[in-house]
């Protein structure tokens, strides 16, 4: 198995209000946050953040990501559940996606349980804040036993 030098998330609209927006569903933790504790629990590994509102944007990173052989950690917010392009953008990559959800989609709206996305992705964590993206960290460097 190769080793994981690099880690890219993805991040999609409105993400970039984490820890403001609706604290009450996504937390108060911010990204900051989150790449404090990625950076502590795995020194050897380059994190690399990435947040856009638009979809091309998104589909261009995928792309660039997947050519430069980087894992990515998915988290297409909304667009998870809306995007078919993304959907097709992912079909089409061949490093290892981990889809990330900072809240339990499963127990929201109706419309949130449904992931365009994740029959493209080698798993799915969802519910446990920004947590999952640490759970994701551990899937994407082995601990799993994933097929890189």
């Amino acid at each position: 198995m190769a080793k994981v030098k690099k880690i890219q998330i993805i991040n999609g609209p409105n993400l970039h209000l984490q820890g403001i927006r609706e604290p009450e569903i996504y937390g108060t933790k911010t990204f900051e946050d989150l790449l404090s504790r990625c950076h502590e629990r795995f020194p050897d590994i380059e994190i690399l953040l990435f947040q856009s509102n638009y979809e091309g944007e998104l589909i261009e990173k995928i792309h660039q990501t997947n050519a430069e052989g980087i894992p990515i950690i998915l988290n297409l917010a909304a667009l998870t559940h809306t995007s078919y392009a993304l959907a097709d953008a992912l079909a089409a990559v061949q490093v290892p996606v981990v889809e990330v959800h900072i809240s339990n989609i499963l127990g929201r709206e109706e419309w949130r349980a449904r992931s365009l996305t994740a029959r493209y992705c080698c798993g799915v964590i969802i519910g446990f804040g920004l947590d999952g993206y640490l759970l994701a960290m551990e899937a994407l460097t082995g601990y799993y036993n994933l097929h890189l």
